[in-house]
């Protein structure tokens, strides 16, 4: 994995923005291609990671309005670090498999928010 000194590209783009601007970091399980097409039916958690609660509701009201994605609080954007990674990981996943997986969280209660 290539690094950057604040530990990841979230926290990067974070030291960037104007101050007041806060960042939010998601949608690094999630096939692109998935989400770009209309004949794949998704059924996957999109990871959350943001310093603000409200900030990440905000976020999760967008993504909620994509059929078949769900919306998990995965905590600061320190943990930004540990999400990117998984990018890598879906992608050998999916092309040694040639499909478009993702990620489901389980064992988590029904109401999330």
């Amino acid at each position: 994995m290539l690094g950057v000194w604040q530990g990841s590209a979230a926290q990067q783009a974070q030291e960037l923005v104007p101050d007041g601007v806060r960042v939010v970091a998601a949608l690094h399980t999630v096939s692109a291609a998935a989400l770009g097409s209309h004949d794949h039916a998704l059924d996957e958690d999109v990871l959350l990671v943001g310093d603000a609660r409200a900030d990440k509701l905000r976020v999760a009201a967008l993504l909620d309005q994509i059929d078949g994605l769900r919306c998990v609080d995965a905590g600061r954007l320190e943990m930004a670090r540990i999400t990117e990674s998984l990018t890598a990981l879906m992608i050998a996943v999916n092309v040694r498999h040639k499909t478009h997986a993702g990620i489901r969280i389980t064992g988590l209660p029904d109401t999330l928010w």
